[in-house]
């Protein structure tokens, strides 16, 4: 180690709690926190603790900070940040954490190296690079947490907003609402894909009643999917076309010919149990 691996090493080893403590309080000071809120502090304050020392005694130099001998300290710097987006905190926050380590980092190397003016201004530079880069990691990696976070909550509205669902014996419908695009389109072709298979279905509805908009490339994907359902060997309706849509269809000169559409869900259906060989009539009272 270095002389400022072995300053900073020791204030951290020397008395831990004390550390802990101070770095606690500088961390929350003017928060009132919970007794289980400060409970979690200790214990990220502690684990961070522990993979700096391992850096340190490692050898580990701030300039180098994407060396192998800071690896348990940014595995930790991300685990915090991926919790800490988890939980809804802000990034600023978060670093604002890591950057409260500075204060009794710097009140113990000015403890232990009050004698020596140059050596003290030499390490307390080197450890404030040392925590400046810990916060740049974790505004870093906050950011990308949050991104897989965003990234998974839209994959999970996409599916959500496509189900399939079985209407009757041999009937799939899939209720389209929102932006028709490439991405949910081919989402929309693979379950509906998959529900055929599985079900053994005969026709499906897609119902565009909650699709705000129909204009070229929209209906470019609906001929997809259509084509697509048909190669599976099954029939397709497609309902909720609008006196609106009607019109933009008509104007913007898309062929669907050959393509079954109806007004409404319901006209789908009525359409769809006569094509399977189902007659409803109304019971008498």
């Amino acid at each position: 180690m270095t002389v400022h691996n072995k300053a900073v090493h020791a204030v951290l080893e020397t008395d831990r709690e004390s550390f802990l403590t101070e770095w606690l309080a500088e961390a929350s000071a003017n928060a009132r926190l919970s007794k289980t809120a400060v409970q979690d502090l200790t214990r990220e304050a502690r684990t961070l603790a522990e993979a700096v020392e391992s850096g340190l005694a490692a050898g580990g130099d701030p300039a180098q900070f994407e060396t192998a001998a800071w690896a348990p300290l940014r595995e930790a710097l991300a685990a915090l940040s991926a919790s800490r987006a988890a939980q809804g905190a802000t990034a600023g926050d978060t670093s604002q954490f890591v950057l409260a380590m500075k204060r009794p980092v710097f009140s113990g190397l000015q403890r232990r190296l009050a004698q020596d003016s140059q050596g003290l201004i030499d390490t307390l530079w080197w450890a404030s690079t040392l925590v400046d880069k810990m916060a740049q990691f974790t505004v870093t990696a906050y950011q990308r947490s949050r991104e897989e976070v965003i990234v998974r909550q839209q994959q999970e509205l996409l599916e959500l907003s496509t189900p399939v669902v079985k209407l009757w014996d041999g009937v799939l419908a899939v209720p389209m609402i929102g932006t028709l695009d490439s991405s949910r389109t081919q989402l929309v072709m693979e379950a509906l894909l998959q529900r055929i298979v599985e079900s053994s279905a005969e026709l499906a509805i897609i119902d565009i009643t909650g699709v705000p908009t129909v204009d070229t490339l929209v209906a470019q994907h609906l001929l997809k999917t259509v084509t697509a359902i048909r190669l599976m060997g099954a029939e397709c309706i497609i309902s909720g076309i609008r006196p609106q849509i009607a019109q933009t269809i008509v104007h913007l000169g898309i062929d669907l010919q050959g393509i079954t559409t109806k007004a409404s869900l319901a006209d789908a259906l009525a359409l769809a149990l006569k094509s399977t060989g189902y007659s409803i009539t109304r019971a008498k009272s």
